[in-house]
């Protein structure tokens, strides 16, 4: 496969909006996580979510992707747990063309691998936004994961936390896993989905609910009818999906199971109907998870309100990324802030760990420091 123009595009001002964003959007407010780290992530949210609509202004506006939704839909500003089907690498950046019409991208974390944290740009803003970067091993996870979860009660900002149960995107190989698993544990062998893995999830749904966190679990089951793209090699050859489909499915955290063994059941469930629902969706007509094919998700947002925030979008980070770009060639004292931004986001990382990790270091110190006072 040849390289794609457009592809490159895509790809390249995703990383310089990404890159540039980290270093002259969000750096200048790193300060504050020292002084208020309630403060410090409420802002750095709402900048990171003007990044989150460039992938969908390009996505829809530039390359012409359609998308439909349909089911349940979200409350606006709810707290919630999102789990959804991993059927690429890329699915968690195509779901934000879901959210920004019925959702807030402000509110949206993501549990994903550990090592994309070291990527420049991307890494260091999903450090910044406090994504949760998980190694995967349950042993060192549970930990992270409670003092993420424990954080994120404690300052009251909602959240909608997104993980993938399966763990992994359905590739021949992953398949191939995921069927051993089914017939050593006596499960039936899926075509369209990869057995999950509920552990974390059970977890994360219980300290959410002990915290006072949770609203509603969304179940999205995401499908591509027209070309797939697995991977970001996909997309540098140009192979963007037509259409992008999503199916939303709401359960009020009141309707949950209350054990983490009833918990992981429905879990199962969930994943034992998205196989029926997709095999009917790629085998059916009309291509719809509904059977009439109407979408029946009433959005927050009109679609011309969301045009606006798609063309606003375009707009505004093709200027940034040129204003960035003459800056770096035009000003001294812009270079030197760039080399000493760049340089804080590295020894960070060597030193810390992530910017995610100090901003609950200083929240720490803050509440044992106000937790003293109200002692004395």
């Amino acid at each position: 496969m040849a390289v794609s123009v457009r592809g490159l595009y895509f790809i390249v001002t995703l990383f310089l909006g990404s890159f540039f964003g980290s270093i002259f959007m969000l750096g200048p407010f790193l300060p504050l996580m020292f002084v208020s780290p309630a403060w410090y992530r409420w802002i750095t949210d709402r900048l990171v979510a003007t990044w989150l609509t460039l992938p969908v202004a390009l996505l829809e506006l530039v390359f012409g992707v359609k998308v439909v939704i349909t089911g349940d839909g979200f409350i606006p500003g709810e707290r919630s747990v999102i789990i959804m089907n991993h059927r690429t690498r890329l699915d968690w950046m195509f779901l934000w063309c879901c959210l920004l019409r019925y959702s807030y991208l402000r509110l949206e974390k993501i549990c994903l691998k550990a090592g994309l944290k070291a990527v420049p740009g991307f890494g260091w803003a999903m450090q910044v936004a406090c994504f949760v970067f998980i190694q995967r091993r349950w042993n060192e996870d549970r930990n992270h994961l409670e003092n993420m979860l424990n954080y994120f009660c404690d300052i009251r900002e909602p959240l909608q936390l997104l993980l993938f149960p399966e763990g992994t995107d359905l590739t021949e190989k992953t398949k191939e896993r995921s069927d051993s698993f089914a017939e050593q544990n006596g499960l039936p062998k899926f075509n369209y989905v990869l057995h999950p893995r509920s552990t974390g999830f059970t977890f994360i749904v219980d300290m959410l609910r002990q915290g006072d966190n949770l609203d509603a679990v969304h179940d999205i089951t995401v499908a591509y009818p027209k070309n797939i793209p697995q991977t970001e090699r996909h997309l540098v050859m140009g192979e963007f999906p037509r259409e992008i489909h999503f199916h939303v499915q709401r359960y009020p955290v009141s309707s949950l199971p209350s054990s983490s063994a009833e918990l992981e059941a429905w879990c199962r469930e969930r994943w034992a109907e998205k196989e029926t629902r997709l095999r009917d969706f790629y085998t059916g007509q009309p291509r719809a998870f509904d059977r009439d094919g109407v979408a029946l998700v009433p959005p927050c947002k009109t679609e011309l309100r969301v045009a606006l925030i798609k063309a606003a979008s375009l707009v505004y980070w093709t200027a940034f990324i040129a204003f960035c770009l003459a800056g770096l060639w035009l000003w001294a004292a812009f270079r030197w802030y760039f080399l000493v931004m760049v340089g804080v986001f590295i020894a960070q990382q060597q030193l810390v760990g992530g910017m995610e990790l100090l901003e609950m270091a200083c929240h720490r110190y803050w509440k044992a420091k106000e937790l003293a006072a109200k002692i004395k």
